[in-house]
């Protein structure tokens, strides 16, 4: 059973990567047309992209320029903690259904020694441009980190980075326009 979720899952989502990836500009429209609803549907845009290969960076980018700095912030920094707990609930389920306690023993290179539980990992892992706030969350739930370790070190990260892509987005079409 859990097998059969896990393949629709993962059709879904190879479905709605291919369209987003193919249309990344409709994103910014939907957004737009959702008027006041428009912040939650970039958040609810951040889970989605979660359980793909896309990265949320552009989102956060769009997020800033949409709804200027402040509102961006906040909204990409929302839906940057929303897709990384989907990234990390996703992980556990990897862990579960891979038995990943059990083969971890076996990883070759020392990687069953890696230290996922560290706040500077999870921190400083995140850093890493386009996918590594995906990896270390993935990472995360496989690796079973307590959820309330790996949420405040993702909030933080997720608020530089919010602050970083979202107000230098905002700046840079700014800019572009005078």
């Amino acid at each position: 059973n859990d097998r059969f979720w896990t393949i629709l899952g993962l059709v879904f989502f190879a479905v709605v990567f291919y369209y987003v990836a193919k249309n990344f500009h409709d994103v910014e429209r939907i957004i737009r047309s959702a008027g006041i609803w428009g912040p939650l549907v970039a958040i609810f845009l951040y889970g989605v992209f979660a359980a793909t290969p896309i990265t949320t960076d552009p989102l956060t980018i769009v997020s800033g320029v949409l709804f200027g700095p402040i509102l961006g912030i906040i909204i990409s920094w929302l839906g940057n903690n929303t897709a990384a707990l989907v990234e990390y609930y996703f992980g556990r389920h990897i862990g579960r259904i891979s038995n990943f306690k059990k083969a971890k023993e076996k990883l070759p290179f020392g990687l069953n020694k890696l230290p996922v539980d560290s706040p500077w990992f999870l921190i400083f892992g995140r850093l890493i441009p386009g996918y590594g706030g995906k990896v270390i969350s993935i990472m995360a739930g496989v690796y079973h980190v307590p959820l309330s370790h790996y949420l405040w070190t993702t909030a933080i990260t997720n608020f530089c980075g919010s602050l970083l892509l979202s107000y230098g987005g905002f700046r840079f079409i700014h800019f572009l326009r005078i």
